[in-house]
């Protein structure tokens, strides 16, 4: 259970701090001053937020029941949440227990945190306070003995397993409390408040149509496109790694010859790409309502409760929500970690389609349950741990093609092309900053120019 507690006076040294750290007044002597007051972009502004396309809005009104103005004013809230969310991670580090959106419009921030004397500097930020027992690097610490539980125990009656931010839990979903408690005891964390939710849903993968724009595996599995990228001069797209192995071929919607899997990824995680020959050119593009194009701007990882939309040839394009980040799920073939579950819905074959958060790359569809009929559950392969882990770099409307080296700093020097975590430093022209968004850093979005994702130390 969790209570919010009103601000408390101690530690007020502390909060002060915090608040000036917040506020990004303090840094290192003798560096560079900050930019002048009102000449940065704000948070929707460097994501996009404030300029969705029409495919976007119409997808919101439409599955999430909003007006054009909630549609447009829920975009800008949720980008500006998210700089917020990622000053005050930083700013709490192992007292932060998470962060997480709601509302029509997205309007209210809530940040959890284990500290009390943290509240007011939550609330110094415009964000909702909420004391709690558990840190989030404590939830994690519990998931992932789950997760190495299910690689030595059958989990097929314990299908999903996942951190409940807003819920401050570990959430087991099994078809029985007696499955659900066998795996507990064998994770090792029985006693550790790991909540049991008893439910008949089996997620299963969506291979046998097409999300997106159709592509053909060995002249027969057909899949979806996912996001465009490229590695070098090697121009390819992602999309899941169940889909096909290194070494399979592809066939384009046209049938014609396409590319190779160059790397996959299948049980544990659920990633690939392909790269294309000559004939095929890597676009910013997502298709949309009706066909229409999308274009993609960034990765800028999206909160928990935020709206985000999908693309499959199947059901077309469908919006829901962020329900949770780092799921993981028990499918026939076996377990994939690190999912986002979601509550868009998705038909047999959407597999390999992109989710988009506004303009925002978020990840490829995996699995699900139910269907765009009555409704359902979803479950994507976050695009970020794949770009970072097949080194590769997003295609976006900017044009970002290529990983630079980095341009000051050495190693520890940012760097176009690289991904990004939450609390991440870099030097750029003689400068620390924090990273505040977990995201793909692109050439317009230098540090000191982009502080809804930088903060200056």
């Amino acid at each position: 259970m969790v209570h919010r507690l009103a601000p408390t006076a101690r530690r007020a040294g502390l909060i002060a701090l915090g608040t000036l750290v917040l506020s990004g007044i303090c840094s290192a002597a003798g560096a560079e001053p900050p930019p002048a007051a009102g000449s940065l972009p704000t948070a929707a502004q460097t994501v996009g937020a404030d300029r969705p396309s029409v495919q976007v809005l119409r997808a919101l009104q439409r599955d999430l029941e909003l007006t054009p103005a909630q549609a447009e004013e829920r975009l800008v809230n949720e980008a500006e949440a998210g700089s917020r969310a990622g000053r005050l991670r930083n700013a709490l580090g192992k007292r932060f227990a998470g962060a997480w959106v709601t509302g029509t419009t997205s309007q209210e921030l809530t940040v959890a945190t284990t500290d009390g004397a943290d509240v007011t500097a939550i609330q110094g930020q415009s964000a909702k306070a909420l004391v709690v027992k558990e840190s989030l690097a404590g939830l994690t610490a519990v998931k992932k003995k789950l997760d190495a539980a299910a690689s030595r125990v059958a989990t097929a009656d314990t299908p999903l397993w996942y951190i409940d931010v807003p819920g401050n839990r570990v959430v087991v979903e099994a078809r029985s409390r007696s499955s659900a408690a066998a795996f507990i005891k064998a994770a090792g964390v029985s006693g550790k408040g790991v909540a049991v939710h008893v439910s008949a849903e089996r997620p299963r993968l969506l291979e046998d149509i097409v999300g997106g724009d159709p592509y053909y595996v060995n002249g027969s599995v057909r899949c979806s496109v996912g996001f465009s990228v490229t590695k070098a001069e090697q121009q390819g797209f992602a999309t899941a790694g169940h889909c096909g192995t290194a070494g399979d071929t592809t066939t384009g919607f046209n049938q014609a010859d396409q590319g190779t899997f160059q790397a996959s990824v299948f049980p544990g995680k659920d990633m690939a790409w392909v790269g294309v020959n000559s004939d095929w050119t890597a676009t910013a593009d997502v298709r949309g309502e009706s066909g229409q194009r999308v274009q993609v701007a960034g990765s800028v990882e999206a909160l928990v409760g935020a709206s985000v939309c999908r693309s499959g040839s199947t059901s077309g394009w469908h919006c829901g929500t962020i329900q949770q980040h780092g799921t993981s799920v028990r499918y026939s073939e076996g377990v994939v970690n690190g999912l986002t579950r979601t509550t868009v819905c998705a038909d047999p074959g959407d597999s390999g389609g992109p989710y988009l958060a506004g303009a925002q790359a978020q990840g490829i569809t995996s699995g699900g349950t139910g269907d765009c009929q009555s409704g359902g559950t979803t479950y994507y392969q976050p695009v970020n741990p794949l770009l970072s882990d097949f080194g590769l770099t997003l295609r976006t409307a900017s044009g970002t093609t290529a990983t630079p080296a980095p341009q000051d700093g050495g190693a520890d020097g940012w760097a176009s092309g690289r991904v990004y975590g939450v609390g991440a430093t870099v030097s750029h022209n003689g400068v620390r900053y924090q990273c505040l968004q977990t995201h793909q850093a692109q050439g317009s979005w230098a540090p000191a120019a982009t502080p809804a994702l930088w903060q200056r130390l």
